[in-house]
C-alpha cells in the first residue's frame, strides 16, 4: 500500500475568455510517488478528473496520462496543461513527441490526429440541437458538434465518453478537436461543454495545432 504523500496541482484547461470553465486536470509533478501503472490508475480513479497526468521527467517532459479507468497514449488537455505548468517546449507522452509554445494567453501543442483515440464525430444541424442533447447510455464515445458560424469556423460541441467511469460528459476534449480539425481541414474555434474554448489549426505533414487557456486552481494532497 502506498503511504507516500503526493501533491497534485489542479488545473483548468481550455478555459473560456472570462477564465471560467475549462476541463479539470490533476498533475502529479513527482511521479515517483506512484511508480507503477496500478498505483497511478488508482489515484486517477480516486481523484475523478477526466484525466490525471504523472510527470516522470519534468526536464524532458516525459508524462503518463490516465482517465479514471484507462491509461491513454495521448490526450489533448493534459498535454496543454502540463506544457503550461512546467513551461515546456516539448512534451513526451507515450504516443510521441509533442511540441508546445506559448502565445499570449494561449498555450499551444502540435500533434497528429492519428494519435487521438477513436471517437464518433456526430454532426447536428444546429447549436441548439447540441445544447438539447441528453447524456447517452454508456458504450460509444461521441463528440457531438454543429456549426455556430461556418464561415468563421465557429463550432458548438459536447463530448460524451460513454465509459461508465463517472465522467458522463467531458468539458473540453482536445483529442476530439484534433480529429474534427483533420476531418474538416480548417482552423476551428470550438465552444464545448458549459463554456470552454478550444482553438485549432491544421499544419503541414498531418500536424494539427491545438490551443487554449490554462489556469491553476490549487493543490491537493493525497
Amino acid at each position: 500500500m502506498n503511504t507516500t504523500v503526493t501533491d497534485i496541482d489542479v488545473l483548468r484547461v481550455f478555459c473560456g475568455g472570462d477564465g471560467g470553465h475549462g476541463n479539470a486536470l490533476g498533475v502529479v509533478r513527482d511521479a515517483r510517488t506512484h511508480p507503477d501503472e496500478a498505483s497511478r490508475q488508482a489515484l486517477a480513479k480516486e481523484l475523478g478528473f477526466s484525466e490525471t497526468v504523472f510527470v516522470d521527467d519534468p526536464e524532458r517532459g516525459i508524462v503518463d496520462i490516465y482517465t479514471p479507468g484507462v491509461r491513454l497514449p495521448f490526450a489533448g488537455h493534459p498535454l496543454v496543461g502540463a506544457a503550461w505548468l512546467l513551461d515546456l517546449e516539448v512534451v513526451h507522452p507515450p504516443a510521441g513527441e509533442v511540441w508546445a509554445r506559448g502565445d499570449g494567453e494561449f498555450t499551444w501543442i502540435e500533434a497528429r490526429a492519428e494519435w487521438a483515440p477513436p471517437r464518433t464525430l456526430r454532426r447536428y444541424g444546429s447549436a441548439a440541437e447540441v445544447d438539447a442533447l441528453d447524456v447517452p447510455e454508456p458504450g460509444e464515445w461521441v463528440y457531438a458538434w454543429a456549426w455556430e458560424e461556418e464561415a468563421a469556423g465557429r463550432i458548438r460541441a459536447r463530448a460524451f465518453p460513454g465509459r461508465g467511469d463517472g465522467i458522463d460528459e467531458d468539458e473540453a476534449t482536445g483529442a476530439a478537436a484534433l480529429l474534427l480539425t483533420a476531418e474538416l481541414g480548417r482552423a476551428l474555434n470550438i465552444t464545448q461543454g458549459r463554456g470552454s474554448q478550444l482553438l485549432t489549426a491544421p499544419g503541414p505533414d498531418g500536424i494539427v495545432e491545438l490551443g487554449g487557456r490554462v489556469r491553476l486552481e490549487g493543490t491537493l494532497t493525497r
